[in-house]
């Protein structure tokens, strides 16, 4: 917008005072600002063209690192799951030993115990039998009405057991 000065600058007689002369076209200021601004402007038309080519090589770029960074990371979860199926080989192969472990342990005692077992029937067999015979012996001879062959002898298992053993 032109200044209040500049509008009566077109009023003023564009010849010195004196004789007559032919009248002088006022002077145009805006062609005058346009044509001084117009360098300047055409070189900032020029760094918006260059700051437009930088956004774009700048997108092209950040686009690129986006793409790389996505591989990267599928990459990264390649390798993660890799080795979660690894990590989970290995915890299953512990647990696997550690049942085989706790089985051999419990087979080992299940074998301590059979052999626990084993040596007790073998030292109660004789006297159980013993008293098995006498037994059968008693039956035999009270179904006969033959009075026993030691009359103070209590048959074993006769009584109530007083040990605590079968």
């Amino acid at each position: 917008m032109t200044g209040f000065r500049d509008f009566l600058t077109r009023f003023r007689p564009a010849a010195s005072p004196g004789r007559a002369a032919p009248s002088g076209v006022p002077a145009d200021r805006s062609a005058e600002l346009r044509a001084e601004l117009a360098p300047p402007l055409a070189l900032l038309e020029q760094a918006e063209e260059e700051a437009r080519n930088i956004r774009e090589r700048a997108e092209a770029a950040a686009a690129a690192r986006r793409e790389s960074a996505e591989r990267q990371a599928e990459a990264i979860v390649a390798a993660a799951r890799a080795e979660a199926d690894r990590v989970r080989e290995r915890a299953a192969e512990q647990a696997l030993h550690a049942a085989e472990d706790e089985a051999a342990a419990l087979l080992a005692e299940a074998e301590r115990e059979a052999v626990d077992v084993r040596e007790r029937a073998r030292s109660r067999t004789p006297a159980l039998a013993d008293r098995v015979l006498v037994l059968v012996r008693e039956d035999l001879a009270a179904g006969e009405g033959a009075p026993l062959a030691r009359e103070d002898h209590v048959a074993p298992g006769r009584e109530r057991p007083q040990g605590g053993g079968p």
